[in-house]
């Protein structure tokens, strides 16, 4: 026998929904090989035999026995012949496959969890420190499953999950339940991401759902809604009808519609928050239901806003609007309802002025002098930033070599930004165990100034560089301002480096205009200063490379039409690769230690004595302005980077 899942209508509260149930079906015939003739295994329950027509599932005295989750996805990836580890034991990402070993006790012969201990415990308290160990979402709940061997609990609804589930809306073609360890898209009906273990998925229809989504009543009323004062009814059948709310069609979404007027609305559009923060602009936004006649432009994808349909809106600056479904997109905003609650406090000022050009900076406890640079000098570097202080204005303590860019003591100690949904607070000190860290941007290693996520649990953290990006974003390279319009979705290709690997990037939204960069590139110094050149070098693409450039400081040609850019000055025609005149790890502070991974020392030196250290693990010599040494017991060698291994 087997289980599949359906809905049939029925009563919670003495109001009318669609109600998951589990409906047997028997399982096709089997042919064994040891076997000449052909049998229909039996449904082995309590060391009884029972036929389909006898067997109850709901709950009684003779409950069924059912497989441990954990062993129905061991089952399949050996009958599957499937390997979720490399040959240095490390899981292999990117690996998602359908179940095939059926909930049930009896239902197969593969299952090495046939002894199950599996209780159904009925707690008076919810554990919320316990998740589900098929699913991994939390609270279990005070009515679910453990298996003694595993020591796992879980949802009543991921042990029982059959291997198909037929739901409405989806009447063509059923769902069908996957194991995955990779991301997945997002479930259809809660809107967060399905990246859990267990999920069902179509292929012909593309869609994704949580066990625990997919089994969850359907309510055909809805009284009282959020979003609107009539009482709203369940759409009969796959809806193509434009949602008031969010002004799209979604064809999958449950649809509800009121019967006293024209009001459409997806079964997530109606409850969502009033009034939320956003990443993208710094008053708070709320929901209206329709916009005044007027041209209006998303604030997020920058298209066009339908003034017909809902969108959110800022009270304190007229014109600004939101599509709906942009302002509640989970890299935009957290979701958190803030109607009523006080506004945040102002922020912090970064430093407190002394005197006339004289500040105490957060970050430094002496006091800093304002100064203006006119000579070009390679060892003075920002301690926020850690690029060179060019012939620019910067301050300076008076009393050590401590020094700012004029816009890095400016930068705000907490921001909104606009790739995070969470505010940002500026850190100066790092750990000494953890010294480093990695932009979550541009992915670079770096020492210096840092804004990290000011929610606890969230390890979200960017570089003083990446973090004073701003909407628009003027780039020197390219003659139209840019934005951070495209969808998440897309796989966009760097118009710099070529890469299609990127996340965060920054698009041209004039007309016929499809200039994309990515942050990495689009942080990087567009003019730069080099000590044997008495102008400032200029930022190229590499198709703008031509057969006779080669690099000043390694010799080495450039690749005509390569992914990497490099710095030329017009007026001398001094080329040089990116690499060897920022260095590989242009974002490390020179002079700084600390602790090594297996013990001993690490310290950063700047290049510039007159012999050039050997690299202990390339064997040449390090070509770039700073390079890494690590000590242990008494002994040194030097690296090229901290990205080496």
């Amino acid at each position: 026998m087997s289980l599949i899942g359906e809905f049939h209508k029925g009563e919670i509260d003495g109001k009318p929904y669609l109600l998951y149930h589990q409906v047997i079906k028997p399982l096709p015939q089997i042919n064994f090989p040891d076997e000449e003739t052909t049998i229909e295994k039996p449904l082995s329950i309590q060391n009884k035999t029972y036929s389909s027509d006898k067997l109850a599932i709901d709950s009684g005295d003779d409950l069924p026995l059912f497989v441990c989750p954990v062993s129905r996805i061991k089952t399949t990836i050996v009958s599957e012949n499937i390997i979720l580890v490399d040959e240095d034991g490390n899981e292999r990402p990117g690996l998602s496959f359908k179940l095939t070993i059926s909930p049930l006790v009896g239902d197969n012969l593969l299952c090495d969890h046939v002894v199950l201990p599996l209780f159904w415990c009925n707690n008076k308290e919810v554990d919320p420190e316990n998740d589900c160990g098929s699913c991994r979402a939390p609270k279990v709940g005070t009515y679910y499953y453990f298996c003694v061997t595993c020591d796992e609990r879980y949802h009543k609804e991921c042990v029982e999950s059959p291997l198909e589930i037929n739901y409405p809306y989806h009447v063509k073609h059923s769902l069908q339940l996957y194991f995955s360890n990779k991301d997945s898209n997002h479930c259809i009906l809660c809107t967060e991401k399905a990246d859990y273990d267990l999920y069902y998925y179509s292929s012909l229809s593309d869609i994704y759902m949580h066990v625990l989504c997919a089994q969850t009543p359907i309510p055909f009323f809805i009284d009282q809604p959020k979003r609107h004062d009539h009482t709203l009814n369940l759409f009969p059948r796959q809806a193509s009808l434009t949602c008031n709310v969010c002004a799209l069609v979604h064809k999958h979404s449950l649809t509800y519609v009121c019967t006293s007027c024209d009001f459409v609305a997806h079964s997530d559009c109606i409850h969502i928050p009033q009034t939320i923060r956003i990443s993208r602009h710094y008053h708070r936004v709320s929901f209206t239901s329709f916009l005044q006649p007027r041209k209006w432009s998303c604030g997020v994808c920058r298209k066009q806003v339908d003034h017909d349909y809902g969108a959110y809106t800022c009270n304190v600056c007229s014109g600004y609007a939101v599509h709906t479904r942009c302002a509640l997109r989970k890299d935009i905003s957290d979701g958190i309802e803030l109607e009523g609650l006080p506004e945040e406090e102002k922020d912090v000022e970064p430093f407190e002025r002394i005197s006339a050009g004289v500040i105490l900076h957060f970050s430094h406890g002496c006091h800093l002098k304002f100064g203006t640079s006119g000579v070009y000098d390679e060892n003075k570097f920002c301690q926020a930033c850690t690029l060179s202080i060019n012939e620019e204005n910067f301050y300076v303590c008076v009393e050590c070599d401590f020094m700012l860019h004029e816009r890095c003591a400016y930068a705000p100690r907490k921001k909104v930004h606009p790739l995070h949904p969470h505010p940002l607070e500026q850190k100066s000190v790092h750990e000494r165990l953890h010294p480093l860290f990695r932009c979550v941007a541009c992915f670079r290693v770096s020492n210096g100034f840092k804004y990290e996520c000011a929610n606890k649990g969230c390890d979200y953290t960017l570089d003083v560089v990446c973090a004073s990006a701003s909407e628009p974003f003027d780039y020197q390279g390219h003659q139209h301002p840019l934005f951070l319009a495209l969808d998440p979705q897309e796989k966009p290709l760097c118009h710099i480096c070529k890469s299609t690997e990127v996340q965060n990037v920054l698009n041209c939204i004039e007309f016929q205009c499809d200039f994309i960069i990515c942050f990495k590139c689009a942080t990087l110094p567009y003019m730069v200063r080099y000590k044997h050149d008495e102008h400032y070098l200029t930022f190229c693409r590499g198709d703008e490379a031509s057969g006779s450039d080669w690099c000043e400081l390694c010799e080495g040609k450039l690749a005509i039409g390569g992914k990497e850019g490099f710095y030329k000055c017009n007026d001398c025609c001094t080329t040089l690769h990116i690499n060897c005149l920022l260095g590989l790890d242009p974002y490390l502070k020179a002079c700084e230690t600390f602790p090594g991974v297996n013990g001993g020392e690490v310290l950063i030196q700047r290049n510039n004595s007159a012999t050039r250290p050997i690299c202990g693990i390339c064997e040449s010599r390090c070509q770039y302005p700073t390079f890494i040494l690590r000590t242990k017991d008494m002994e040194s060698y030097s690296i090229c980077t901290i990205n080496h291994p």
